[in-house]
């Protein structure tokens, strides 16, 4: 076993779970006999070319336990896109500190980071073992059945909606439509988990639209009139990615820059839910509400699933595992056994299969419309949410 310094980094966007991860992988390490020390890089792979690191195995008891109840990323985070100029200087830095084992908390590009690290080290013969370890809240890293972060973020969306629903439900005289946007570039795992706000029929959400299909408009509008005949207002959900058939994203405003380009999304003061907003309310002249949380759902700990908490943390220590073993290149996965009853084995991926690549939802995990979920997801989901509230109704007894 080779011996020497771990350095630990987190990058991208947080998660309620990250620091899950972060506690899994110094516990773990501390016990390693090839793991002389425990580094972390401030700011990722930024702060790590810039020497900003912290002693971990040197962090009281107290402080690393409570790292798995503590939300966002505790080294902080960074999404630096590597440049060849980068790689000597970090190869001088894990020279410098005789850093041998690489972990690296974080995404796709995350996972591509640790794959090129890796490699020059290799080509430039220092002996580095590189280990990435999933996360991301919108579910769309291949090689795992799912990655820390997304549970408790779509947990988070559930909750949203299902109280919006209610909202809206009540309110139907008043506004006859509420629009919530989740985030979601490229893949509608999060959109779509909201369908488990739904107990019945008439409950929210009533249509969702994600990433993986065009946007029609027209269709958007007939499905809008439809829900709102049959349950006297209309629950939609969007990822925030949605695009037209010509590749335009349904996010642009009319405002244009100094130089005459249409702006995109907040610079421009529009978003898909606040623009799908604007479609119902004028072709119908209904009132209605918008709702978009942004990162809040990626932080919010309160609501944080108690199964992504523990899977995030094994994360973390099956990462030293591999490490440990020797094997360099891989990321930790997740791989299902089971639903019903839940059930996963934890295993490896190469880091060359993952980077750069994101996961869409697969069809059969939507409805034949296209705007909602499929039992066969709901099976998915339910175990990663965890147990949901009950709301009731009055029942309709005339005096």
């Amino acid at each position: 076993m080779i011996r020497g310094n771990a350095v630990i980094g987190q990058s991208g966007g947080p998660t309620s779970v990250i620091n899950s991860s972060l506690a899994g992988v110094i516990e773990a390490a501390k016990d390693s006999p090839g793991i002389t020390g425990i580094y972390g890089m401030r700011y990722g792979i930024e702060g790590f070319m810039n020497e900003w690191l912290i002693d971990l195995g040197s962090q009281p008891g107290r402080v690393i336990k409570g790292l798995r109840s503590t939300p966002s990323s505790a080294l902080g985070s960074s999404r630096h896109k590597l440049v060849e100029q980068d790689f000597p200087v970090i190869l001088e830095v894990l020279k410098k500190y005789n850093i041998r084992y690489f972990f690296l908390i974080g995404g796709n590009d995350t996972m591509d980071t640790i794959h090129r690290v890796e490699k020059y080290c290799r080509e430039n013969n220092y002996e580095l073992i590189g280990t990435g370890i999933p996360k991301t809240v919108d579910n769309d890293l291949f090689g795992t059945d799912h990655t820390p972060g997304f549970a408790s973020a779509a947990r988070s969306n559930i909750l949203n909606v299902m109280q919006a629903g209610v909202l809206a439900r009540d309110m139907q005289k008043v506004d006859k439509f509420v629009v919530y946007q989740t985030i979601g570039r490229d893949s509608g795992w999060l959109a779509l988990a909201t369908a488990l706000a739904a107990k019945k029929e008439s409950d929210a959400p009533h249509l969702i639209y994600t990433p993986e299909f065009v946007f029609d408009r027209d269709k958007f509008l007939t499905d809008v009139e439809k829900c709102i005949n049959n349950y006297g207002y209309v629950s939609v959900v969007c990822g925030e990615g949605l695009k037209y058939a010509d590749g335009s994203p349904v996010s642009q405003s009319g405002t244009r820059d100094k130089f005459s380009n249409i702006e995109f999304g907040a610079m421009g003061g529009a978003s898909v839910g606040l623009n799908l907003h604007g479609m119902i309310h004028r072709e119908f002249g209904f009132r209605g509400e918008f709702q978009i949380t942004e990162s809040l759902i990626m932080c919010d700990m309160v609501r944080a699933s108690r199964l992504d908490l523990q899977e995030a943390y094994i994360c973390g220590t099956k990462a030293v595992e591999i490490a440990e073993a020797g094997e360099t290149g891989y990321m930790v996965s997740m791989i299902r056994l089971s639903d019903k009853p839940y059930r996963i084995e934890y295993g490896k991926s190469l880091l060359g299969d993952v980077a750069v690549k994101a996961k869409p939802v697969p069809v059969d995990y939507f409805n034949e419309e296209r705007n909602y979920a499929s039992r066969k997801f709901i099976d998915y989901m339910l175990p990663l949410a965890g147990e949901l509230p009950e709301f009731v109704e009055l029942e309709k007894i005339t005096p």
